[in-house]
């Protein structure tokens, strides 16, 4: 879907740059370094619920340089040829944790609350103070208070205000599942099929669509932008009032605009090595849901859920959004695992989700192989992105590519010491190669317990009310709030006096959510909405 364009400013920005050219002689040669210089920054995220075992995700060094040795015995193994590329941010709590006792979060539900709260740092409505009540409204219905923070993001820097956020494979969310909010209790649900996202992006460069300037216009007048700093040159210049007058009318239209540039590279040429044809999306678009949907080969070497993948690299490429999401279901039947039960129920070491019963045989294993499928796919993602060359790197470098997970531990459902892995330093902001313990720098950070139950040595039966397979609360509880902070401020999202981003703002983002300690969340917003540890991390940012 394309935007409509006032056909007066329309014309304001092409004749305007026709008009102006003749008396500003850096403009060619200005203008094509500006677009060689600039390149796009990006936020591509990977989100999977059910947590993982964490003991087998995480390197044992959790402070200083990784290495490709780090890697290999974890999870990870596949990211070891990018490990320079790699910044894991260990000791981070998300916020709003379900417990029986509601000591670090709301009563709604174990998978709502943490979910809906998860990218909003923010309560969910309505409250339940009853962790055991199946009371429809606050068990299935519950929407947080905030938007979430893709469409914080995009409602500043994104060419028509959302984000490209994509459920993998089609799967429908509810609020039980969904993490996307364009804004308070208004669900996101965002593009489903390789069709759809696919037609986003084709306009661009197919015959028959805009041209290269008219799309340029419709994004953010990026013609315009060749010519802002020939415009403060020739506003200090003695000219006549009539001419200060055309210059100031100028400016007020670049405030109204935001420059995105398509590049060079956005073209078909771009979509055939990414093995995106029209045949293989159709292909992707028309199978039915269902249990091994994500593996139904399209081509040889590429399955549902690559097509998926390589659409959100097609999109990086051209530059078409800053926030790009690729969310897996909710709950999935790794049939070509081998595994006949739902990744939910399995995730808590049994049949069904219920919070004790018998586990599983092989349980551990099976979840072990599920989480080697996601870091597959994780590293498939890295690998699209790294193919193409952007300025002095490539996309993948100009791009913070998160892997996120719902929780840490599936069993236990805690939000501390959360598995992150984040690819690309997004033009040099981040620092790389390196794990960084954000909660208190120590390089032997727990790498949780999710082996306490379940396996041979441990009993047969498994209780997830005791928590025993996640990680002791008392540590890991960096608030996540911090680090949206750094990923905004690294894309150049603004904020306001408040410190929270907001439209018009100039400062650098420092707050973000409601609340910043997850014992706030308990009641559901009764507490007087406070960030008590304002900020970025420091130590993630490659000038520390």
């Amino acid at each position: 879907m394309t935007r409509r364009v006032n056909r007066r400013i329309f014309l304001r920005g092409l004749g305007g740059a026709c008009v102006a050219a003749p008396f500003l002689g850096s403009l060619a040669t200005r203008g094509a370094k500006a677009q060689a210089a600039a390149s796009p920054k990006r936020l591509i995220v990977m989100f999977t619920h059910c947590g993982c075992i964490t003991n087998r995700f995480f390197p044992t060094n959790s402070h200083g340089a990784l290495t490709a040795a780090d890697l290999q015995p974890t999870t990870l193994h596949y990211l070891a040829p990018y490990v320079d590329k790699v910044l894991m941010p260990r000791g981070i709590r998300a916020m709003n944790e379900w417990t029986t006792s509601l000591l670090r979060g709301q009563g709604n539900d174990t998978y709502l609350q943490a979910v809906g709260s998860y990218f909003t740092c923010c309560p969910v409505t309505p409250n339940s103070d009853d962790p055991f009540s199946f009371d429809s409204a606050t068990k299935f219905q519950a929407k947080p208070l905030g938007p979430s923070l893709d469409h914080v993001i995009a409602g500043q820097l994104s060419p028509d205000g959302v984000p490209l956020f994509v459920r993998v494979g089609n799967f429908s969310d509810s609020p039980a599942t969904g993490i996307s909010y364009s804004d308070p209790k208004v669900a996101y649900p965002g593009l489903g099929t390789p069709l759809q996202v696919f037609g986003t992006l084709t306009g661009l460069f197919q015959n028959g669509g805009m041209s290269r300037d008219t799309y340029q216009l419709v994004r953010g007048k990026s013609v315009i932008d060749l010519v802002r700093d020939d415009l403060d040159t020739l506003e200090r210049l003695d000219m006549s009032e009539a001419d200060k007058n055309k210059l100031e009318a100028w400016k007020s239209l670049l405030h109204e605009t935001t420059p995105v540039i398509v590049p060079a590279q956005c073209n078909e040429n771009a979509a055939n090595a990414l093995s995106l044809t029209q045949a293989n999306v159709d292909a992707g678009s028309a199978l039915d849901l269902g249990a091994d949907r994500l593996f139904t080969k399209i081509t040889d070497s590429l399955d549902v859920a690559d097509i998926y993948s390589n659409l959100a690299a097609l999109a990086a490429v051209c530059n078409a959004n800053p926030v790009i999401v690729l969310k897996y279901p909710g709950s999935y039947i790794f049939k070509e695992l081998g595994i006949t039960i739902d990744s939910t129920s399995l995730s808590h070491r049994g049949e069904n989700a219920n919070f004790t019963g018998t586990c599983v045989p092989d349980a551990i294993d099976l979840l072990h192989s599920i989480d080697d499928y996601y870091a597959k796919k994780f590293a498939h993602l890295v690998d699209v992105l790294n193919g193409f060359d952007e300025g002095d790197g490539t996309v993948l470098d100009n791009s913070a590519t998160v892997w996120f997970q719902e929780v840490s531990d599936g069993c236990a459902r805690n939000l501390n010491n959360l598995p992150i892995v984040q690819v690309g330093s997004m033009g040099g902001y981040f620092k790389t190669g390196h794990a960084v313990n954000v909660w208190d720098g120590s390089p032997n950070l727990t790498r949780g317990n999710s082996e306490a139950q379940c396996t041979s040595s441990t009993s047969n039966q498994y209780d997830a009310i005791t928590q025993e397979t996640g990680t002791d609360p008392s540590i890991a509880n960096a608030p996540i709030n911090k680090y949206f902070c750094n990923l905004m401020n690294a894309l150049g999202v603004k904020a306001g006096e408040d410190g929270f981003p907001g439209k018009g703002g100039s400062l650098e983002v420092v707050k973000y959510g409601m609340y910043d300690r997850t014992e706030d969340f308990v009641h559901g917003g009764t507490v007087t909405p406070m960030i008590h540890d304002p900020g970025e991390f420091t130590a993630l940012k490659a000038s520390s």
